[in-house]
C-alpha cells in the first residue's frame, strides 16, 4: 500500500507555513517557526536542512536566491505550488482529527487539554 499524500512531521508543517510570506533563508525559518508555536517548536539547524532537503526532494520548496553575508553563503528557500497544496491538504487534516476530539470533549462535558 503507497501512501499517496503522506503527513507532513510538525517541522516540516512550520517549514512549509513559515514560508507562506514569502522566501526565507535557514535562520528566518527557524525564528519563524519558533514564533508560530510561541517558542514550543525549535528547529536544530541540522533537523532543518534535513527537513529542507526531503521537501526539495518532494517538490514541495525551492532553493530561491543566494546572498554573501559575512563571508557566508545564505541561501533563500521557497514554498511551491505542491507545497501549499500539501499545507493546505494537512491543515485540513489536523482541523478534521482536532474535530473529532473536540466534538467528543463537549459531549462528555470535559474539556480538551
Amino acid at each position: 500500500m503507497t501512501i499517496r499524500n503522506p503527513s507532513l512531521t510538525e517541522p516540516q508543517y512550520f517549514i512549509l507555513a513559515a514560508l507562506m510570506d514569502g522566501p526565507l533563508h535557514g535562520y528566518g525559518i527557524i525564528k519563524a517557526a519558533e514564533q508560530a508555536t510561541d517558542g514550543r517548536l525549535r528547529i536544530a539547524v541540522g533537523t532543518l536542512y534535513g527537513a529542507l532537503e526531503r521537501l526539495e526532494r518532494a517538490g514541495l520548496v525551492a532553493p530561491g536566491d543566494e546572498e554573501i553575508v559575512d563571508g557566508r553563503a545564505r541561501r533563500y528557500y521557497r514554498v511551491t505550488e505542491d507545497g501549499t497544496r500539501a499545507l493546505g491538504r494537512e491543515a485540513l487534516r489536523m482541523q478534521q482529527a482536532a474535530a473529532v476530539v473536540i466534538g467528543r470533549s463537549r459531549n462528555t462535558g470535559a474539556s480538551p487539554a
